[in-house]
């Protein structure tokens, strides 16, 4: 094999490494914002704390 190609193929396989990493790093940032926003969401809820204290049953 001569230099040239494995010098091409090397750079290839850095810049798919590289893209791979990108996407990655994307899908980690997303995964971490939309888990911080449904934090928030959960906080904000109002709970009636009536709520499930008394069972009405008719037969």
């Amino acid at each position: 094999m001569d230099i040239a190609a494995l010098s091409m193929i090397l750079s290839q396989s850095k810049v798919q490494q590289s893209a791979g990493l990108a996407i990655t790093k994307l899908a980690m940032d997303t995964s971490k914002e939309i888990s911080l926003q449904m934090t928030k969401m959960i906080s904000n809820m109002s709970v009636d704390p009536n709520l499930g204290q008394h069972l009405d049953v008719r037969v």
